[in-house]
């Protein structure tokens, strides 16, 4: 499960807005997130990580955003079949 809004907060007033990327710090072949952006807040987010990165606060790496993509399913119903009877006498 995700965030439903953005991670950017400004001015004490968090972003209404849907995430659209996930943020991440890629350095050879570990990646790190950060949190989830709105395209609005894209440059805002490589400018704070720009500076973190520069002050040694952060890896270094590059910064990946990556689309937040929707993911769907109807493969779980619910039927009585799903269910498992537990004998708590026989424990």
């Amino acid at each position: 499960m995700m965030p439903d809004k953005c991670s950017v907060t400004e001015e004490g007033k968090q972003c209404v807005n849907p995430p659209e990327f996930i943020v991440s710090i890629v350095d050879g072949k570990d990646e790190y997130m950060f949190g989830l952006t709105c395209q609005k807040h894209r440059t805002v987010v490589t400018g704070k990580l720009g500076i973190l990165q520069n002050e040694g606060k952060i890896h270094n790496g590059k910064i990946s955003f990556t689309p937040v993509k929707s993911v769907g399913t109807d493969c779980v119903h619910g039927d009585v079949d799903d269910f498992v009877q537990i004998d708590m006498k026989k424990l």
